[in-house]
């Protein structure tokens, strides 16, 4: 029963994020928490502050605009007081220049207590980068920015 509970809660996240309802994802972090992106691109690096996991989220929707998940799979194991989960995806939308994207990519989360103290991201990286490269071409400052990271 617990992990068909964290199964819907993890489903109900990427459906706000589908709904851009980015503001609301720092409160789902632990005090102390890691937030950790692969890659080289505006979006990679590791952030441990809720000031810098806010300021990540506030980049998102800046960096891409027309961004959407389709979640293909969530597997959970363990207990409350330590939960960890797979959430495996398939994004997509349009581009600033008007170009279809796409990638796929596994978040993975470490939960205690039900708040999330480890979230890493892992997707083809090129096919990102690549992507936040032609949306800062089209004047989205925010995608060819830095990393935000601390």
């Amino acid at each position: 029963m617990y992990k068909a509970i964290v199964r819907r809660r993890l489903q109900r996240v990427f459906e706000q994020l589908n709904r851009r309802e980015f503001d609301a994802m720092p409160a789902l972090f632990a005090a102390k928490a890691e937030h950790v992106f692969a890659g080289d691109h505006a979006l990679a690096g590791t952030r441990h502050s809720a000031e810098a996991i806010r300021r990540w989220y506030r980049r998102l929707p800046l960096a891409l605009p027309d961004l959407r998940f389709d979640v293909r799979h969530i597997v959970v194991s363990g207990w409350p007081w330590h939960t960890e989960a797979a959430v495996e995806w398939r994004d997509s939308g349009t581009a600033l220049d008007g170009r279809p994207f796409s990638n796929q990519g596994v978040h993975f989360v470490t939960l205690r207590w039900g708040r999330v103290s480890s979230l890493r991201i892992y997707c083809d990286t090129q096919v990102l980068a690549d992507l936040l490269q032609r949306n800062a071409r089209q004047g989205a400052v925010e995608a060819g920015a830095a990393p935000i990271t601390d």
